[in-house]
C-alpha cells in the first residue's frame, strides 16, 4: 500500500535544464523499492503512469507531473548499431513513439525528446571484427577441402562450448535459491535448447554442402556464425583500424533510421553518439572518482557499490534485492570484459574499460581504453537534459544492470538521489515463449515484417497490447490487428460514401429519433472512455477497443435506419481520425480516414470521374451477367471488368467492391495496403492450389500402391497356387486350397478367410483390368509418370 514516509525529507530543489525542480515528500511502497519523490513544479493533467522507480511490488500508478511547468525532458535509450533492427527492438521504439505522441499531442505537454546512438560497444566490436575476418577469409581463395576442414574445426569448437554450458546448467541449484535465480536458470535452459537446435540445423546444412563438395563460398556463408567465432579467437587482435568499427556502426545507424521512418516513428528532437562524447565521459568519471565513489584498477575504472551505499545512496532501485548473479554480471560487463579479479567486489561495475588488442581505444588518465556500456547514457542525457530529467525510457530487459547502473553513476556524479523522475519500461516482445533477440537468432527484422505487413497494421498490433507487459508476436496477434484496422477502414469508407450521397436534399436532423440520439450518446460516452484510458497509464488497448465497439454499433445503426444522420457520422469519423492521428495511425491531414480517402490533395477532382466510371461498369455488368454462360464475347467483357477491379485500379489506390445485388462501390485506399491484400489473396490461392496438388499426389500414390498390390497378388484363379504359404497343398477346381502340404484339411475358419480374400481380389482384379484396358503394367507406368510430374511441380513451387 502507498504511504508517505514522514521520516524522509523532500529532496532539496535541484537545478535542471529549465531551472529549479521542487519535490514532494517521499513515497515508499515497500518490496525493497527505495523512497521516490514526486515533482511539484510542473502541470498535472490527470495522467497516471507506471513508474518503475515507484511502482512497488503491486505495480501502483503515480500522477505524472513534469519537473518544471508544461515541459517534459525525455530520454530514450537508442539502438546499439551492430546489426539490423528486429521487431524486438521495434517493441521499445514504436511503443515509446506512441507514448510520446499521446503525451505531446493529446495531453499537450511540450517534450524535448532525446535519443542516443551507441556506436561503440562489445557487440559492435565483435560483429565488425567477425564480418571483417570472414570477408578476408573468403577472399583468400582457399580450396573446398581447406574450407571444409576449417568449418569442421569451428563446429567442434561451438559444440564443445554448448556441452560446457549444458554441464553448467545440469548442476542443481541450492535448495534455498531465490525465485529470481530459479527463473533465470529456467530461461537459460530454454535458450540453450534453442541454440543446440540451431547448431544441429547448421551441422545438417554443412554436411549436405560437404557431401556436394562444390561451393566453398556457400559453405562459409552457411557456417558463418561458428566460423566467425573461431576466426575472431585466432585473429581478432589483428583488427586495430578504427574505421572498421565506425563504418560498421554507421551502416546500421542509417538502416535503423530507415526502419524507424518506415514504421512512422517520429525523429528525436536531439540525437547524440557515444563516440562524439568521449572527453565528456572521461570528465564525468573523474568527478565520481574525486568523490571517492569509483577507483582505477589495471587501467579500468569501476564504481564501488559499497562506497556508493555508504554515501547514503540506494543501489538497485529498479530491481531491488540481493547480490548480482553471474548471469547479470556477465550481461552488464559485456562479452569483452576484463578479469573479475581487478574489482574490489564482484558487484562493482565498469565505468571505463582498458582496451585490449583488437579493440578501439582513446587516451585517458588511466591509459588507453574506451567507455563502459552504462556510462554513455548518463553522460549524454545529462549533457542535453541536465542533472534531473522527467522521463527515461527503455526496454524492460535493461532494468538491471543497465538502467540501475545508469542511476547509480549519475547520482554519484551529481550528489543527489533522483536523476530520473519517471522510468518507463516497455515489456518484452516474445516469439515462441522466448525474448526475440539476435543472439538467439529467433528474430524477424523490421524490414522483413514490413514486407509482410503494413506499418499501420504493426502499429495497431502494438496498440492492442499493454505497453508495459510482455507481448507475443504471432499470427494471432497480427491477424487481430489487421481485422480491426480493416473494420475502421471500412467505417471511414462508409462515412465518406454517406457524405457523397445526396443527403443535403433530404430532411436533416435526427430523423430516426431515438436511434440517432442513442448513437450520439454513445459517441460522447466513447470520448470519455478514451480520455480515461489514456489517463490510466496510456491504456491504448481500452481506448482502441472502445472506438471499435462504437464502430460496430454504428454499422448496426446504419443497417437498421433509412435516413442516417450524416453530420453525426462525420463527427464520429472525425473524432476517431483525430485520436488515430495522435496514435500515429494517420499520417496525412485528412479530416476523416487513414489518409488515403478522396478528400484534399487534389483528389476531390477524381470523385465525379470515379462515380461515372463505376456507373458505366455497373451497367455493363448488369447487362452481361445473364448472358455470361452462353456467350464468349460477354465472358471477355466480364473478364475485362474484373481485371480493371483486380489489376488496373489497385496500384492507383482505388478499390472496387462488387455487392451481391449487382451494384458496386468505390473507395480510395492506400495503394500499399491494396497491393498487399492482393498478394495475400494470391498466396492463399497458391497455398490452396498446393494443398490440392498434395492431395492429388497422395491419392495417386495410393492408387499406384493399390494397383501394384493387386498385380502382385495376380489372377484370383491362381493367386493361392502362387503363394509360398500353400506350396505342395491340394487345390479344388476353383483354385482354393483344401488340404495342406501335410495332407490335413484346411480349417473352416481359415477357408472362410481365404474365400473373402479371393472375393476381394476378384473385385480389385476386375476393376484394375477395366481401368487399364487389360494392361495393368502400362497403366501403373503412366500413373507413376504422372506422380513424378506432380512431385516435381510441388518441389519447384515449394
Amino acid at each position: 500500500m502507498t504511504h508517505v514516509d514522514p521520516s524522509v525529507k523532500a529532496v532539496p530543489p535541484s537545478t535542471g535544464l529549465l531551472g529549479d525542480v521542487s519535490f514532494a515528500e517521499g513515497i515508499s511502497r515497500g518490496g525493497g523499492f527505495p523512497t521516490w519523490h514526486r515533482p511539484t513544479s510542473g502541470v498535472d493533467k490527470g495522467l497516471k503512469v507506471k513508474n518503475s522507480l515507484s511502482a512497488g511490488p503491486d505495480g501502483e500508478l503515480d500522477a505524472f507531473v513534469p519537473g518544471k511547468g508544461n515541459t517534459v525532458l525525455w530520454y530514450t535509450c537508442g539502438p546499439t548499431v551492430y546489426d539490423s533492427s528486429h521487431m524486438g527492438h521495434a517493441r521499445a521504439y514504436l511503443t515509446f513513439d506512441i507514448l510520446r505522441r499521446i503525451t505531446e499531442d493529446y495531453f499537450k505537454y511540450d517534450i524535448l525528446y532525446h535519443v542516443n546512438i551507441t556506436d561503440i560497444d562489445d557487440k559492435i566490436i565483435l560483429k565488425s571484427r567477425v564480418n571483417y575476418l570472414l570477408e578476408q577469409y573468403k577472399n583468400e581463395g582457399n580450396d573446398f577441402a581447406t574450407v571444409a576442414a576449417k568449418v569442421a574445426e569451428a563446429l567442434t569448437r561451438r559444440e564443445a562450448k554448448l556441452n560446457e554450458k549444458q554441464e553448467e546448467l545440469d548442476e542443481p541449484l541450492p535448495a534455498d535459491a531465490i525465485s529470481r535465480v530459479v527463473n533465470e536458470r529456467q530461461d537459460a535452459i530454454k535458450v540453450l535448447k534453442l541454440k543446440q537446435t540451431q547448431h544441429q540445423e547448421v551441422k545438417t546444412a554443412v554436411d549436405a554442402l560437404v557431401k556436394e563438395g562444390k561451393d566453398a563460398a556457400k559453405l562459409i556463408h552457411e557456417a558463418r556464425e561458428p566460423l566467425g567465432d573461431l576466426l575472431d579467437s585466432e585473429k581478432g587482435a589483428s583488427v586495430t583500424d578504427h574505421s572498421v568499427f565506425l563504418a560498421h556502426a554507421k551502416k546500421y545507424e542509417k538502416e535503423y533510421f530507415d526502419d524507424m521512418a518506415a514504421l512512422g516513428v517520429k525523429e528525436p528532437d536531439v540525437l547524440t553518439r557515444v563516440t562524439e562524447y568521449v572527453p565528456q565521459i572521461i570528465e564525468f568519471i573523474q568527478t565520481i572518482i574525486s568523490k571517492g565513489l569509483a577507483y582505477e584498477s589495471n587501467g579500468s575504472v569501476y564504481l564501488s557499490i559499497s562506497d556508493f551505499k555508504k554515501a547514503g545512496h540506494d543501489y538497485r532501485k529498479l530491481r531491488p534485492g540481493g547480490d548480482t548473479t553471474a548471469e547479470e554480471m556477465a550481461e552488464g560487463e559485456g562479452a569483452l570484459a576484463g578479469e573479475a579479479s581487478e574489482k574490489k567486489h564482484p558487484n562493482d561495475f565498469t565505468l571505463w574499460k582498458k582496451s585490449k588488442v583488437g579493440e578501439p581505444e582513446w587516451d585517458s588518465p588511466w591509459g588507453k581504453g574506451r567507455p563502459g556500456w552504462h556510462i554513455e547514457c548518463s553522460v549524454v542525457a545529462s549533457d542535453i537534459l541536465g542533472p534531473v530529467m522527467d522521463v527515461h525510457a527503455g526496454g524492460s530487459d535493461l532494468k538491471f544492470p543497465h538502467h540501475d547502473n545508469e542511476l547509480a553513476q549519475s547520482e554519484a556524479c551529481f550528489g543527489h538521489s533522483q536523476w530520473v523522475n519517471y522510468f518507463f519500461h516497455a515489456g518484452h516482445l516474445k516469439i515462441k515463449g522466448l525474448k526475440m533477440s539476435k543472439s538467439l537468432k529467433n528474430f524477424i527484422t523490421i524490414k522483413q515484417a514490413l514486407e509482410k505487413y503494413t506499418a499501420r497494421e504493426i502499429r495497431m498490433m502494438f496498440l492492442l497490447q499493454p505497453w508495459h507487459k510482455e507481448m507475443n508476436f504471432s499470427d494471432q496477434t497480427i491477424d487481430d490487428a489487421k481485422a480491426k484496422e480493416k473494420a475502421f477502414r471500412e467505417f471511414f469508407h462508409k462515412v465518406r460514401s454517406l457524405s457523397r450521397s445526396d443527403w443535403a436534399n433530404t430532411p436533416v436532423g435526427f430523423q430516426e429519433g431515438q436511434a440517432d440520439r442513442d448513437m450520439m450518446k454513445m459517441l460522447f460516452a466513447t470520448m470519455g472512455e478514451v480520455d480515461a484510458a489514456f489517463k490510466d497509464n496510456y491504456d491504448t488497448v481500452t481506448a482502441v477497443l472502445a472506438m471499435y465497439k462504437l464502430v460496430g454499433a454504428f454499422n448496426k445503426y446504419v443497417s437498421e435506419v433509412s435516413r442516417p444522420a450524416v453530420h453525426m457520422a462525420q463527427k464520429m469519423a472525425t473524432y476517431i481520425t483525430s485520436i488515430f492521428r495522435v496514435l500515429g495511425l494517420v499520417q496525412g491531414n485528412d479530416a476523416i480516414g487513414f489518409g488515403e480517402d478522396a478528400s484534399g490533395g487534389g483528389k476531390d477532382a477524381l470523385v465525379p470521374f470515379l462515380d461515372k466510371f463505376l456507373e458505366f461498369r455497373t451497367t455493363v455488368r448488369k447487362e452481361a451477367l445473364p448472358k455470361v454462360k452462353h456467350d464468349e464475347t460477354v465472358r471477355s467483357i466480364m473478364k475485362a471488368c474484373d481485371e480493371v477491379r483486380d489489376t488496373d485500379l489497385p496500384p492507383l489506390g482505388v478499390r472496387i467492391d462488387d455487392l451481391p445485388d449487382g451494384s458496386s462501390v468505390w473507395k480510395m485506399e492506400d495503394p500499399e495496403v491494396l497491393m498487399k491484400e492482393i498478394q495475400e489473396k494470391k498466396e492463399v490461392a497458391r497455398q490452396a492450389a498446393r494443398k490440392k496438388q498434395e492431395a492429388s499426389a497422395a491419392a495417386l500414390e495410393k492408387k499406384v500402391k493399390t494397383a501394384e498390390s493387386v498385380v502382385e497378388a495376380g489372377d484370383p484363379a491362381t493367386m493361392f497356387k502362387r503363394n509360398p504359404e500353400f506350396e505342395g497343398a491340394e487345390f479344388d477346381d476353383e483354385g482354393m486350397p483344401v488340404k495342406t502340404k501335410e495332407g490335413e484339411d484346411v480349417p473352416k475358419s481359415r477357408s472362410k478367410k481365404l474365400v473373402k480374400d479371393k472375393s476381394k481380389q476378384e473385385a480389385a482384379w476386375k476393376d484394375l483390368q477395366t481401368k487399364s484396358e487389360g494392361n495393368p503394367e502400362e497403366y501403373i507406368k503412366k500413373m507413376k509418370a504422372e506422380l513424378d510430374e506432380l512431385n516435381k511441380t510441388l518441389k519447384e513451387t515449394n
